[in-house]
């Protein structure tokens, strides 16, 4: 039957559900899904907070009875590459056996419900070349491997099962509150506890040599939002602004905004055992198809997130 209920958003705690959150907040009801044991749900925003364990399948399918969505973006998942190394079995526990429930519950739910699902670039073989959507699925670290199946696990939805399910495959994305295991956000927090005479005036970094598409996480919501309005079910969209920088510009970028003169240090313990020299991506399918263009230049994500950074030492103090 048809329905009418509101969006669901699951991982809606973490750094990308978060925004996705300000984007939708002048829409229709939003439910929200957070791990029980997960960070705590911030109380002043007008979401209807669920706790929900995505491992169990009863829970889902319970969760999603209770709410009947008319869509679910499913943003939840174990998005750090570097630890994927040492927990795998977390990895694929979370982006595979989650999302599994996630489409079962709807595959049986007796009302239609569209699903996009985020998949990553790290479903490819990287290369030199930008990287479209018909390039080969050989991902080279354990959480693209755990991506993989979730992404197939959408596809087959879509196509044997004939559920509405988007799938997208966003490429790096930057920008306020993401944790500082991520190189530009590391840089940013570094910097402004520097600045707060908090740290030593210098930055530990790793591999400033590797090149990396960047865009800001406000496109990317914007694109998942996009996607879910007019995208064809089972048709995969990467996500990207389709130029690779250069860490070690980034950081350069970073250093020219901060208050006091830093210095840079390798940290050897920040380097990933399979670190890819070059990926960057195409979007020209999401362009030309759907006509979605990031917006945000580079130099305001990152002025972005030092400042973001600088308010949150400030309110440590």
């Amino acid at each position: 039957m048809s329905n009418t209920g509101p969006t669901l958003v699951t991982g809606a705690t973490g750094f990308v559900g978060s925004h996705l959150l300000d984007r939708l907040a002048d829409e229709a009801a939003v439910v929200a899904w957070h791990r029980p044991d997960g960070r705590e749900p911030d109380a002043t925003r007008h979401v209807d907070w669920r706790a929900v364990n995505l491992l169990n399948a009863d829970d889902v399918r319970a969760a999603l009875e209770d709410v009947m969505p008319s869509r679910i973006f499913h943003i939840a998942g174990a998005a750090d590459v570097g630890s994927s190394w040492k927990n795998v079995v977390p990895h694929l526990q979370t982006n595979v056996l989650g999302t599994h429930h996630v489409l079962e519950a709807v595959r049986l739910a007796s009302w239609v419900c569209r699903v996009l699902v985020v998949s990553s670039a790290h479903v490819y073989h990287h290369g030199d070349e930008p990287i479209d959507e018909s390039a080969p699925l050989l991902p080279d670290t354990p959480y693209g491997l755990s991506k993989l199946a979730q992404d197939q696990l959408a596809l087959r939805a879509a196509t044997e099962d004939d559920l509405d399910v988007v799938i997208a495959r966003p490429f790096n994305h930057v920008g306020p509150r993401q944790r500082p295991d991520f190189a530009v956000s590391s840089f940013a927090r570094q910097i402004a506890l520097i600045e707060a005479g908090r740290a030593p005036a210098t930055i530990r970094v790793g591999n400033l040599d590797a090149r990396r598409d960047i865009t800001d996480v406000r496109d990317v919501v914007e694109a998942y939002h996009l996607l879910m309005q007019a995208a064809p079910a089972g048709r995969p969209y990467n996500i990207s602004s389709g130029r690779a920088w250069k860490i070690r510009d980034l950081l350069e970028e970073l250093r020219q905004m901060s208050r006091v003169p830093v210095t840079i240090e390798i940290d050897e313990t920040r380097l990933r055992p399979n670190d890819m020299p070059v990926v960057q991506g195409d979007a020209t399918r999401i362009r030309a198809e759907l006509g979605w263009l990031p917006r945000i230049p580079v130099e305001q994500t990152l002025a972005d997130t030092l400042d973001w950074w600088r308010e949150q030492i400030r309110s440590t103090d």
